[in-house]
């Protein structure tokens, strides 16, 4: 065997982590002067908690294939609240990634998307066939076309406002309403209709441009009156005494108030109109 034969290419010498089984994981970012600066590996604590809500979207969909509904909807719940923490922990920590907001977004299609569908379709749509299908699968579409767009435009909108209904919102209108009738002792096979056309019009509302509040102008770093904490307390106070009934009301109102706002809009501008056209005459 020839010294050109045994030698071993320069980039396989460079690179001893291609003898693993799987791959370092290589990110390029902008470093303070404009270059580009590689970066190897992940940020752990971000990701624990994109996993946590990934594995809670997973757990949705096994208890409600076997049948725990309730355990499945507040799975979900849970999900929302371990998404809205990965980034806020991400922020903070300075531990913000391209893998992240990949990882994220697939996290939020299992918990927000597949999950609610396959829990709502288990609970009230099997017996409907295609049919129930259809309703299931307009949502999980709905579900992810609001992520793809949104993951497009990012920094284009208003950041007051989400364009189209969030996914963890559509997720909490579906599985909320899965856990309060439940408590309720419905069967979803009963009113399958009703829970069909409730499933795809919030996939519709997902991709529609009813714009919705995003929160994201609340200044939580800042001080507030001492009365704000009691609210808090009261709001929490409220909620556990009947969480799933109080959630979805939530989550119904909020999903209402995209329409609602842009009817109100609406008439606004075309009030204005007209007394625009009063003043001309």
């Amino acid at each position: 065997m020839t010294e050109h034969q045994t030698q071993k290419p320069e980039s396989e010498q460079d690179a001893p982590h291609t003898l693993l089984p799987i791959d370092e994981h290589v990110e390029e970012s902008h470093g303070p002067d404009g270059k580009k600066v590689r970066h190897k590996g992940i940020y752990l604590l971000p990701n624990l908690f994109t996993t946590a809500a990934l594995f809670s979207g997973f757990y949705a969909i096994v208890s409600a294939m076997d049948g725990n509904f309730a355990h499945a909807a507040v799975a979900v719940f849970v999900a929302m609240v371990l998404d809205g923490l990965d980034g806020r922990v991400a922020r903070l920590t300075n531990t913000q990634s391209a893998f992240g907001a990949e990882y994220d977004s697939l996290s939020d299609m299992v918990a927000f998307g597949v999950a609610p569908a396959v829990v709502v379709f288990s609970w009230a749509l099997t017996d409907m066939g295609k049919v129930g299908w259809l309703f299931a699968f307009i949502y999980v579409a709905g579900a992810a076309l609001r992520l793809a767009r949104f993951n497009t435009h990012i920094g284009d909108d208003d950041g007051r406002y989400f364009t189209g209904l969030p996914s963890p919102s559509g997720a909490g209108l579906v599985a909320g309403m899965v856990w309060s009738l439940s408590d309720f002792g419905i069967d979803g096979g009963d009113i399958s209709v009703l829970v069909g056309i409730m499933t795809a019009l919030g996939g519709l509302l997902m991709v529609s441009n009813f714009r919705y509040y995003s929160f994201k102008d609340l200044d939580f770093k800042g001080r507030v009156p001492f009365f704000v904490i009691l609210v808090v307390v009261l709001v929490f106070a409220v909620i556990s005494s009947d969480p799933s009934r109080i959630l979805w009301a939530i989550f119904v109102g909020y999903t209402a108030s995209g329409p609602v706002m842009s009817l109100w809009r609406w008439k606004q501008r075309k009030k204005a109109a007209v007394e625009q056209g009063e003043e001309k005459l």
